[in-house]
């Protein structure tokens, strides 16, 4: 077994209401950054867990982000790495 270390981010769905994204957009806006068109604050969550290989460890997360990590009502999630952990 090696150690792995996945990156996920969760988002608010796009679509949906984001209070937190929109008040982090309108201060963008009044620091001069008018090229901005959307933001979305959500969650960044790295978990480290053994497995056999980097597709199982993948699979692995996505499972616990469909039963606990992410709502699959109101929040997407995509895995951004899996990458063998240093010092495992």
């Amino acid at each position: 077994m090696t150690r792995y270390r996945v990156a996920v981010h969760i988002v608010p769905r796009r679509g949906l209401l984001d209070p937190q994204g929109k008040a982090v957009a309108d201060a963008l806006h009044t620091l001069g950054f008018s090229a901005v068109t959307d933001v979305h604050v959500g969650r960044h969550i790295v978990i480290e867990s053994d497995a056999a290989d980097a597709a199982a460890a993948e699979a692995s997360v996505r499972a616990m982000c469909d039963k606990l990590l992410a709502n699959p009502v109101t929040e997407d999630y995509e895995i951004a790495s899996v990458r063998t952990a240093e010092g495992a």
